[in-house]
């Protein structure tokens, strides 16, 4: 069922009720409906501080029944999911286990060549860091871009070998080490990698390291499922202008680059944790907080952004810096932040992808932006 964005904005604008002055929950929750009022369906936020967590919801679960977005709902991390991926990759190098400047090619011989393409070049850290020139060519549904091959395509499923075999037709975006474009297929690697070092499939490694020691009792791999969970907001794709929102909840895409389904509390908990330390030795850490500028197009989006070992940086407007990890994939945004100083945290989960335009996607970015630069700026978004 397509539903107008418009009709849903203007209903939900409606029945909002106006917000005291100075009340800091009134207030996140005012800009939480600025993200709808931009073109999502749904929000979740969570800011946590020195009084402890503060959720807030806007919008709807379901723009059929207009049910509420329930405030400890199950979502698809996407890319998120790197930052557990690098963490287990750090903790092998801590353990002696690998080399963040051991090549590809090392734990997998000859699986990376073909058409400039070369394992033997590429270490580790190039993985991890997006400096690989590794080129994707995604079969997964975050490179579907109508809802007729989302339909078509939304159960299909990949080994991480498919994946980086269909990236080895295409010559490499530059030589290892000598620029930075985003490449998930680097991250199927890794998955390998992680697999060969342990024995162990990456989820499997990512369950005993991190999930069990932290207790994060929701945070799971899918598998083969194509459901999420409940409770859970629906996830909604708009493929283009005119088409409304596509109910694009139910797909199939589990593998290393982002396939882990969670909650805006143990995602807060897992970040807050890697980056206090709880997770890495202090080498490790300090390896992955070590940044390079990301592409000039994504500053664009994210100005000030640098890439780490599995974690972005960018400036505060009031100073200082946030580290975390974004995901993007069909029906669900997820933006993360830690301040440097870790007293400050936030989770949002939107559960809206937009395609149809830029403009659009800049304009819901910049509006979740500002929810995220304002609750770690500000005091007064700590929790009482």
């Amino acid at each position: 069922m397509f539903v107008s964005p418009l009709g849903v904005v203007s209903a939900l604008l409606a029945t909002t009720i106006a917000a005291a002055p100075g009340d800091s929950r009134s207030d996140l929750r005012r800009d939480a409906e600025r993200i709808v009022a931009g073109g999502a369906t749904g929000v979740q936020v969570r800011v946590t501080g020195e009084g402890g967590s503060m959720v807030v919801t806007a919008g709807v679960a379901d723009v059929r029944t207009k049910s509420p977005v329930p405030p400890e709902g199950y979502f698809r991390i996407g890319s998120a999911n790197k930052t557990f991926v690098a963490t287990v990759v750090l903790q092998l190098a801590g353990e002696g286990e690998l080399s963040l400047d051991d090549t590809a090619d090392t734990w997998l011989p000859g699986l990376i060549k073909g058409h400039g393409n070369d394992g033997r070049k590429i270490t580790v850290r190039h993985l991890l860091q997006h400096t690989s020139g590794i080129v994707d060519d995604y079969p997964f549904p975050t490179a579907i871009a109508s809802s007729r091959e989302y339909r078509r395509h939304r159960f299909d499923t990949y080994t991480a070998r498919e994946v980086i075999s269909r990236a080895m037709r295409h010559k490499p975006a530059f030589a290892p080490g000598k620029g930075w474009s985003y490449a998930n297929t680097g991250y199927a690697v890794l998955g390998l990698i992680i697999e060969k070092v342990t024995g162990r499939t990456w989820h499997a490694e990512v369950d005993r390291r991190v999930i069990k020691p932290l207790g994060l009792k929701h945070t799971r791999w899918p598998g083969n499922s194509a459901e999420l969970p409940r409770p859970h907001a629906r996830g909604y794709s708009v493929f283009k202008t005119g088409e409304g929102f596509v109910d694009t909840t139910r797909h199939r895409d589990a593998d290393a680059s982002g396939g882990l389904i969670s909650t805006t509390a143990d995602l807060d908990r897992f970040f807050t944790a890697l980056l206090g330390g709880r997770l890495l030795r202090p080498a490790q850490l300090a390896e992955m907080r070590k940044t390079v500028p990301v592409a000039k197009e994504l500053r664009q989006i994210w100005p000030g952004a640098r890439y780490g070992l599995g974690l972005m940086r960018r400036p505060l407007p009031c100073g200082g810096t946030y580290a975390g990890h974004g995901g993007d994939i069909l029906g669900f945004s997820t933006r993360t932040g830690v301040t440097a100083d870790g007293e400050r945290s936030i989770v949002v989960s939107v559960s809206t992808e937009r395609f149809d335009s830029a403009k659009r996607v800049l304009q819901l970015e910049a509006a979740v932006d500002r929810l995220v630069s304002r609750a770690l700026c500000d005091a007064r978004y700590d929790a009482r």
